[in-house]
């Protein structure tokens, strides 16, 4: 074997990175359900303001 122990020195590095890139995905972001949450919460506040407006004549009645 001409490459020594060179394969497997890459693959434990690769192994390396793989854990190092996880593990910043994990810790750098929101969880899911508090994104999801997060998300539904501004849509709900959104949704109320649309039907507010379009109670109060929408925004043609404040054109006129």
């Amino acid at each position: 074997m001409t490459r020594g122990n060179q394969r497997e020195m890459d693959r434990a590095k690769a192994q390396k990175k793989a854990a190092q890139q996880n593990k910043s995905k994990n810790s750098t972001g929101v969880s899911y359900a508090k994104r999801a949450e997060s998300d539904a919460e501004i849509m709900r506040a959104k949704q109320a303001a649309k039907e507010a407006l379009k109670a109060a004549g929408g925004p043609q009645a404040a054109k006129k």
